[in-house]
């Protein structure tokens, strides 16, 4: 694994393409169980290569089971062999370079919500583990390839229960593969400590108005909470102010933006909430130690 490789955005003017979850004709929606192909196949429809960044709006869990994978998830490079799992959660940038490898590998693909509250409230914490990657022991591995498999053949026996049994049996096998691969992720995480109400809704609210405001005033009153509390719920749940966590938030789509794009860094200002680029260059120097063409010049290949 590397930090900020060999994945370029050439000619890339207009922003990150989002990618919505599109099940397979013919086939209940909630999951997909792929290999690497299948998923090449699924991103030439939408006309859109995986060797181009892209924003998914839902999951992907890659297990590889042989060969060689490499993939780029924001800003970290992964090189994957047999035995490894990544994970990429909903929003972040997605990246297959030209000449990945040709890994032999299994892809579940689902929207956030196939798996259920209970288990989102196990695993949400994922979502802000810096590092995607997981690599079980032999045990664990073992554990996970049973459940996996049983999950594929599951997937493949559409006529062997109804189909309300059938999208359940499916819900449970993900689940358990889920809540194991966040514990191994982060063993020591407590569970639940993303869980409260008001965290969740500040963080929802977040990642939809970043773009138009920086103030923890603004979202508490528009959620009908005091500012403290916000602060509260976020340091509880991820050891930081709701100040802190609303800079990181802009400053991770800018660094997506400016890897990933070839947008001036004036645009990003704007669509990162910034009046004004010069505002925007202090607030990135001052969290980066460089200005937005630096950090750019320095993350290019």
């Amino acid at each position: 694994m590397k930090k900020n490789g060999h994945f370029s955005a050439v000619g890339r003017t207009s922003g990150i393409s989002a990618v919505t979850y599109r099940p397979t004709p013919g086939r209940p929606p909630g999951l997909e169980v792929l290999d690497l192909p299948g998923l090449a196949a699924g991103a030439d429809e939408r006309k859109r290569p995986l060797t181009e960044p892209a924003r998914p709006a839902f999951h992907l869990v890659v297990a590889v089971h042989g060969g060689r994978l490499e993939c780029a998830v924001d800003f970290t490079s992964y090189v994957l062999g047999a035995g490894d799992w990544l994970w990429v959660w909903p929003g972040q940038v997605f990246q297959l370079p030209a000449g990945h490898g040709g890994g032999d590998a299994t892809v579940l693909v689902f929207p956030t919500g196939f798996p259920g509250s209970a288990t989102d409230a196990l695993i949400r914490d994922g979502e802000y583990l810096p590092n995607r990657l997981v690599r079980p022991d032999p045990a664990q591995q073992t554990s996970l390839v049973r459940l996996l498999d049983a999950l594929r053949e599951e997937h493949q026996a559409l006529s062997g229960l109804s189909l309300e049994a059938h999208i359940e049996t499916q819900r449970g096998l993900l689940s358990v593969i889920l809540i194991r691969l966040a514990h191994l992720a982060e063993p020591r995480r407590e569970a639940h400590s993303s869980g409260t109400e008001p965290f969740q809704r500040f963080h929802q609210a977040v990642e939809e108005g970043f773009g138009r405001t920086h103030r923890v005033e603004d979202y508490a009153a528009q959620l009908g909470y005091s500012a403290r509390t916000l602060t509260r719920a976020t340091r509880a749940a991820l050891g930081c102010g709701a100040k802190r966590f609303i800079d990181e938030r802009v400053l991770l789509e800018a660094k997506r933006l400016l890897i990933h794009t070839a947008l001036p860094p004036a645009t990003i200002s704007e669509r990162v909430g910034f009046t004004y680029p010069t505002v925007f260059s202090a607030f990135f120097r001052q969290h980066t130690g460089m200005t937005p063409t630096e950090f750019r010049a320095q993350t290019s290949p």
